[in-house]
């Protein structure tokens, strides 16, 4: 069952693949738009709603989720362009700081967790993982001022274990 559903997401990316490679670089004629038509704007909605479809068959696809896995990257692109669209809808702002936590971009998922207020418990939970993660960066590279920022701000989000006992590593 395995093997079968493995080949067929092979099958379905890699048409995904060549349909993009065989795109034509000229539209044809019945559809090409005049001169002097504009881009039609995607509904902020829309591009939300993509990018959770896109999400959803990356955590399918890949083990781990990265940025650079081509879904995971779609998913992102379309959830900023819908936070961009309407900066004012929290949710759009939140799905993007998680998907930078799930896809291990610590710093943009810090920002974007630091840009909200009232997190939910798994929100503070993602916010905290992503500035425990940078204090630990911080002491590899020897900025314990850095890394203390990062831990008291991962403190203020939820407290951890791990998080102590980078504090206590901080100095």
């Amino acid at each position: 069952m395995k093997k079968i559903l493995l080949s067929t997401l092979i099958v379905t990316l890699g048409s995904l693949a060549a349909a993009q490679v065989a795109t034509p670089a000229t539209p044809a004629p019945e559809t090409a738009m005049p001169a002097d038509a504009t881009m039609m704007e995607v509904a902020p909605e829309d591009s939300f709603a993509k990018a959770q479809e896109l999400a959803a068959q990356a955590e399918i696809a890949y083990p781990v989720a990265f940025y650079d896995r081509t879904l995971y990257k779609a998913a992102i692109d379309e959830a900023v362009t819908a936070m961009r669209a309407d900066n004012n809808n929290r949710q759009y702002s939140a799905y993007v700081a998680e998907l930078f936590t799930k896809t291990q971009w610590w710093i943009n998922a810090y920002n974007g967790w630091a840009g909200l207020t009232d997190l939910t418990d798994q929100e503070k939970q993602w916010a905290s993982l992503s500035a425990t993660k940078l204090a630990y960066l911080a002491l590899q590279y020897g900025d314990n001022a850095k890394a203390k920022e990062y831990i008291a701000k991962g403190m203020e989000w939820m407290d951890s274990p791990t998080l102590q006992a980078l504090m206590r590593r901080a100095g």
